[in-house]
């Protein structure tokens, strides 16, 4: 089976990793201030690995759904203890969360969406009635 290319590497370069994941070198260091990657250096350049690369798909993937920094932390945090019983208590916990309030915006832009579809028919038929 053939694995993508960046899956073969164990080092990476920043502009390596944006490039990658269409991300800026800056979003890259944003995170690594704080603390969510953790890069070595060799000289002043920053070396990552392949761990470093699964900390950031994680990151993205948990940003993309909406989880905050402080969850994506703290989930990350309990994958570097290797706690995986906690890790996916806390994974599901989140994840309830998160879809409680989806499903709470759900209604909410569902009622949005008929009461503005109501007011374009009364303003339509109102529109008509005045020709």
């Amino acid at each position: 089976m053939n694995r993508p290319e960046s899956e073969n590497r164990d080092l990476f370069a920043i502009a390596d990793l944006a490039r990658e994941f269409g991300i800026s070198t800056r979003a890259i260091r944003f995170y690594e201030a704080k603390g969510l990657l953790n890069p070595e250096r060799v000289g002043g350049t920053r070396v990552f690995r392949r761990r470093d690369r699964a900390r950031l798909m994680l990151i993205l993937r948990g940003k993309r759904l909406g989880f905050s920094l402080r969850d994506i932390s703290d989930y990350l945090s309990l994958y570097d203890a290797q706690s995986r019983t906690a890790q996916v208590s806390l994974l599901i916990g989140k994840v309830d969360e998160r879809l409680q309030l989806l499903e709470r915006q759900l209604g909410d832009l569902q009622t949005t969406i008929t009461e503005l579809r109501e007011i374009r028919k009364l303003a339509g038929d109102r529109l008509a009635q005045g020709r």
